[in-house]
């Protein structure tokens, strides 16, 4: 019988395929905590090393967890059309100070089919002259789409960077509506 501590520190993970390629999605007890773009053999393996070496827990695959189960089924919600907000447990461990302020904020008020910039994003979490810090917060997103730093862009409608890549930024923002459709 395992301790109630380390049921706690348990991490399933499992893959999903997307119109944005594979999705791996880790979680813990107290939720998901870590979405992964373009989910290769290689990049899977990288992802459970370093979710072993940050939640002291060797992560398993477990698609059929009760709440890896829910996050694969309104992923690919999300990606039919037939959903715009994620309900979920989220777990923050992977992100402390300005960074988690910031992503809770982003999570929280900025929906979908709506963009923010950078320093508006800044000044929300009364930071406004942090531009620079939230596009960091961003590239450093242990939640991307679920939690959404595809809606963050430049102030001047540049998109901005992003982690999973400009194409991958463009088809979210085409799926919600804020941009066109690419043409290729």
């Amino acid at each position: 019988m395992d301790s109630h501590g380390q049921y706690e520190q348990q991490v399933g993970w499992a893959v999903v395929g997307t119109d944005i390629g594979p999705l791996m999605l880790a979680a813990t007890h107290d939720g998901l905590v870590c979405v992964v773009f373009h989910a290769t053999q290689k990049v899977r393996e990288t992802t459970l090393d370093r979710l072993a070496s940050r939640l002291g827990a060797e992560p398993v695959e477990a698609p059929g967890s009760p709440l890896l189960a829910e996050a694969i089924r309104q992923v690919k919600e999300y990606f039919a059309g037939a959903r715009r907000d994620f309900e979920l447990p989220l777990d923050w461990s992977l992100s402390s100070g300005f960074n988690r302020q910031v992503l809770r904020e982003l999570a929280s008020g900025v929906p979908y089919g709506t963009v923010v910039g950078y320093g508006d994003l800044a000044g929300r979490v009364g930071q406004p002259g942090a531009a620079q810090a939230v596009g960091m917060a961003m590239g450093a997103n242990p939640l991307p789409v679920v939690v959404p730093c595809h809606r963050v862009v430049e102030s001047d409608g540049g998109i901005g960077g992003f982690g999973g890549g400009l194409e991958t930024k463009r088809k979210l923002l085409a799926l919600e509506g804020v941009l066109p459709e690419p043409l290729f």
